[in-house]
């Protein structure tokens, strides 16, 4: 009877959820042709690193050459490896490394095991199974940050009401955007 009544109260908050209006973040460049193509090749390259996997976030962005790497990693080794890689791209002047690595943590490790698990069991495992995934799961602390993109809001509203269903997380900041990745 416990199960019934929790895939109602779940099923009642997705279709509830479903009729707010989401607001997605358009990705809207005003940059020059030159911080236009060193930001493709950035892209392409950070999604080339070895360890960069489900479970790290790199965002970046172009000024006049200089590359601001900006985000959060598990993988050890990752951090470095996309300053090395984007300092070797042509045009690039300078690059600021502001990823933060993670540190170690088995309480961290579980929640991200839940977590793919939980999405994985819903229905929303379709976001993990490619080599670059479309949603990224980060873990400090406890606190659990969805990045990424899903294709409805429906998706967009269960993946927030999963997380928060996980034990031990103790806060869910959800930036996902409804809509394609228009970087691919």
């Amino acid at each position: 009877m416990n199960r019934i009544t929790k895939f109602f109260t779940l099923a009642t908050a997705i279709f509830a959820f479903s009729f707010v209006n989401v607001n997605a973040q358009n990705f809207i460049l005003h940059v020059s042709g030159a911080d236009r193509s060193i930001e493709q090749q950035v892209f392409k390259k950070i999604l080339q690193l070895p360890r960069y996997g489900v479970f790290d976030f790199i965002n970046f962005k172009v000024e006049n050459g200089t590359v601001i790497l900006d985000g959060k990693t598990i993988s050890l080794g990752t951090r470095k490896g996309a300053e090395n890689v984007v300092k070797r791209i042509p045009g690039v002047v300078s690059v600021v490394n502001n990823i933060e690595e993670l540190p170690l943590s088995s309480f961290d490790d579980t929640i991200r095991r839940q977590l793919l698990t939980t999405f994985a069991s819903s229905g929303l495992g379709r976001y993990f199974h490619s080599i670059r995934p479309d949603v990224r799961l980060i873990v400090d602390r406890g606190r659990v940050t969805l990045e990424g993109y899903v294709s409805n809001t429906g998706d967009y509203h269960s993946m927030n009401i999963y997380a928060h269903g996980i034990p031990g997380v103790f806060s869910v900041q959800n930036n996902l955007i409804v809509g394609e990745d228009v970087r691919r």
